[in-house]
């Protein structure tokens, strides 16, 4: 591959009719402490859907497109990034892409909303996310392990949200953070709101109002990401969607479906592991 240009173009897409399909994906997915990576080729839409984290959205061959108005023009891009609980619809057509996922309350996380969440979904500079988006694509064909494509995703992400020079200014409150760790060390087991406010050493009402505060969601939204994402990482390790369910503490397989839908907009047996 030559090259990658990764700006966006607005012109057929805008004007475009495509029948709905419903998106089916081959690849890998990578997860670490505060993010994901999910890379390979598919074709689809997704229903309309948001989620907690920060989706940076490559392009390693094709493109994709996304909007975040139901009834606004589709936009096609080779490098986007969609802020924490921004609704939208994502759409391609057998294009390699990578979507890294980092939770809004990293270092690299703090670092996107301050560079990019005010705009809403937006284009990535082309400048940093070219070369980001050829080392996952030559990572990914080269068929690099677990620890070295987790390497490079982390690496991209910090060159994104540029933190490679600097650290983010403001790392949130300590108690939130403790609390974090916290249900992070139990999300297979029941964490209740009481367990996660005594781990902060606050009252429930106190911790309620700044867990929200610090990390834009409420207590339950937020443990129902972390555990969609351990059922992710089960079934990607050869489980069955049924074992991840009851792994990542769901009732069953419908309640994980359901959840997976509404965050991502797909079903979870629409991601066919490579």
């Amino acid at each position: 591959m030559s090259g990658l240009d990764l700006d966006h173009t607005a012109g057929a897409a805008s004007a475009r009719q495509a029948k709905p399909r419903s998106i089916g994906a081959s690849g890998r997915v990578y997860f670490w402490q505060t993010g994901s990576l999910w890379i390979g080729s598919g074709r689809g839409r997704s229903d309309w859907h948001d989620h907690h984290a920060h989706q940076l959205a490559l392009a390693l061959e094709g493109e994709f497109r996304f909007r975040a108005d139901r009834k606004g023009p589709w936009t096609d891009y080779r490098a986007a990034i969609i802020p924490s609980h921004c609704p939208h619809e994502f759409e391609l057509d057998g294009a390699t892409v990578a979507h890294l996922f980092v939770e809004p309350e990293s270092t690299e996380g703090r670092a996107l909303s301050r560079r990019f969440a005010p705009q809403g979904l937006s284009t990535l500079p082309s400048a940093v996310a070219r070369p980001s988006a050829q080392t996952l694509l030559d990572a990914f064909r080269g068929n690099a392990d677990a620890e070295a494509m987790r390497a490079v995703a982390r690496a991209v992400v910090a060159t994104l949200a540029g933190t490679h020079a600097a650290v983010a200014a403001h790392e949130g409150d300590a108690r939130i953070a403790r609390a974090l760790a916290y249900i992070k060390s139990r999300v297979r087991a029941p964490v209740s709101l009481a367990d996660a406010s005594a781990a902060a050493a606050l009252s429930p009402s106190r911790f309620r109002h700044l867990f929200v505060q610090e990390t834009g969601t409420s207590f339950r939204a937020y443990l129902l990401w972390l555990r969609i994402n351990v059922a992710i990482e089960a079934a990607m390790a050869g489980a069955s969607w049924t074992e991840a369910a009851h792994e990542a503490g769901f009732a069953d397989s419908s309640h994980l479906t359901r959840t997976h839908r509404r965050m991502f907009g797909i079903e979870p047996t629409a991601i066919r592991h490579q």
